[in-house]
């Protein structure tokens, strides 16, 4: 992956010229391309790794596992969050790890934190390192020493009970690997985050994370049935029972924990059996209100598709317009949609995968809904453009990052009954956040996941940058759209996680005493306080 932005760095430029064109003139762009520095220049503290230190994780893992090279600690430095990126790119990162680790096994990351435990090394759990709310930032906190600790080496199928559908699977697989082996034996487990190309499983527990087709198949902590954690105080094993009454789900404790309380290094995840065919099609509405309680039905009426998205009119207007005529905008045939009598409107894309029959009875049920809830076909062509793109949108935020332009997204989720007035208010505290800065925004949202009560928010800002104020300009737009969150009433966040740019927020959600009884685990799992310093409770 790019050290400095997304992806794989053979990728060509993600946006076209019209759509470099429409930024111009909406939000304006910057005079000269800002490009990343040269690697060698990223500015880095030496090491901090004693005799001591180094002696006992050479004890744990061999020498071998033990990195401090420059590149090694630049990639280490930061997740994908903006902040993350517009450091990275001039390089000049928050920090660094001191080393970074690469254990084999499970006994090896025991046995490493066993060590740092005794030794005040603080330790991050380095997965894919796509967090975009900080979660793999490098605090050292009052620990003399930070250590990342990358689980690339602690991957695979490990156990496949196909009668039971259940698999074990070690916690550093990536979901294309994850896929592919289960594709072998006719399984899958449905888990697509925008970020999948370069997730690891147990990244996805840990931060509690939502696939983009979650409706049919359940975000991640409905799919994780039992999971392995390595805590400096010990290991904790969560059995796969189908059910059970024996006190808290203690799971769901370590699902979201964020690498604070240990280190999972292996969960068991129920599965399904691999669909045979996948369907999409496209609905227009009229305004997303209509829109909304399209959904609204949909969930309550139980005909919700696997995939359901839906974006708002700037959302859609800008998305079709910088895809160009080539792209959605013509799947989507505008020319059909204005004769119909739509000036604006909103975009619906929906999806059904499973067996031939089960596809084509859900999928004419859900359609019939949209229908008489107002909502306009427009077949399956553009739903099949969108699944071509879906994992694209890094790429096109390192572009506009070249360009001077701020891209960054927020998300939450909220009831029925006060969603779109939720959606208002942040939209506004965006507007007038970045605004009252001299640089108007553009702001968009969609619906991507949706439930009986309520729905997800999931927002895209787009804006000038401040030169030599970028870090300021997105901390003043986060913090008001994050009070407005907790104004409104919706969760502090639906699938990014907490990691350390919530974290001052958490108690707002949970409340006092929420936060001390994470803190209350944390001290028993972790009594040095050595994982993963600064996030989650703080």
């Amino acid at each position: 992956m790019r050290w400095w932005g997304w992806g794989d760095p053979d990728h060509p430029p993600a946006l076209p010229a019209h759509a470099i064109d429409l930024l111009r003139d909406e939000v304006g762009i910057a005079d000269h391309p800002r490009l990343p520095v040269e690697l060698e220049h990223v500015r880095l503290p030496p090491p901090v790794l004693g005799r001591a230190a180094l002696r006992g994780l050479t004890e744990a893992v061999g020498p071998a596992r033990i990195h401090t090279d420059h590149q090694v600690r630049v990639v280490h430095a930061a997740g994908k969050s903006y902040p993350d990126l517009v450091r990275q790119r001039v390089g000049a990162p928050e920090s660094a790890p001191d080393a970074v680790v690469f254990p084999e096994s499970h006994d090896q990351v025991a046995a490493l934190l066993a060590v740092c435990a005794r030794l005040r090394v603080a330790v991050v759990p380095f997965g894919g390192g796509t967090t975009v709310v900080g979660g793999v930032a490098p605090l050292r906190g009052r620990h003399p020493t930070v250590i990342s600790l990358d689980l690339r080496h602690l991957r695979g199928l490990v156990d496949v009970d196909r009668e039971s559908l259940l698999v074990r699977v070690a916690a550093g697989t990536r979901g294309p690997a994850l896929e592919a082996a289960l594709a072998a034996h006719g399984l899958t487990l449905g888990h697509f985050p925008q970020s999948f190309e370069y997730v690891t499983i147990g990244g996805c527990a840990a931060t509690r994370s939502a696939g983009q087709a979650s409706n049919g198949y359940g975000r991640i902590d409905e799919l994780v049935r039992g999971l392995r954690l390595a805590a400096p105080s010990g290991v904790l094993d969560v059995t796969a029972h189908p059910a059970s009454a024996a006190g808290p789900d203690l799971g769901q404790l370590i699902i979201g924990s964020e690498g604070t309380l240990g280190v999972i290094t292996e969960l068991t995840l129920g599965v399904r059996p691999r669909p045979a065919q996948t369907h999409y099609e496209a609905t227009f509405f009229e305004t997303f209100e209509q829109g909304a309680q399209a959904m609204r039905l949909l969930a309550q009426e139980r005909r919700a598709p696997d995939i359901a998205r839906l974006s708002d009119e700037e959302e859609t207007r800008l998305t079709l317009a910088m895809a160009g005529d080539g792209g959605l905008k013509g799947r989507v045939g505008r020319g059909y949609i204005r004769a119909r009598g739509y000036s604006g409107g909103c975009l619906g894309i929906f999806g059904w995968e499973g067996a031939e029959d089960d596809v084509r009875q859900r999928s004419g049920d859900s359609i019939a809904l949209l229908r008489r809830a107002g909502g306009l076909p427009l077949g399956g062509s553009p739903g099949r453009a969108w699944a071509v793109g879906r994992f694209a949108a890094g790429y096109i935020r390192d572009d506009m990052l070249s360009l001077g332009v701020m891209v960054d997204t927020i998300e939450t989720a909220g009831r029925w009954s006060g969603l779109l007035a939720l959606r208002d208010l942040i939209t506004a505290a965006l507007r007038q956040s970045l605004g009252d800065r001299g640089t108007q925004p553009l702001v968009m949202c969609h619906i991507s996941h949706l439930y009986e009560s309520g729905a997800s928010l999931y927002f895209t800002v787009i804006a000038r940058q401040q030169e030599g104020q970028e870090i300021d300009q997105w901390y003043a737009a986060k913090a008001a759209a994050t009070d407005a969150i907790i104004a409104g009433g919706g969760t502090l966040t639906h699938h990014h996680g907490v990691g350390r740019d919530h974290a001052a927020w958490l108690a707002q959600e949970i409340g006092m005493p929420g936060l001390e009884l994470l803190r209350a685990a944390k001290s028993r799992l972790d009594p040095g306080g050595v994982m993963n310093p600064g996030k989650l409770v703080g």
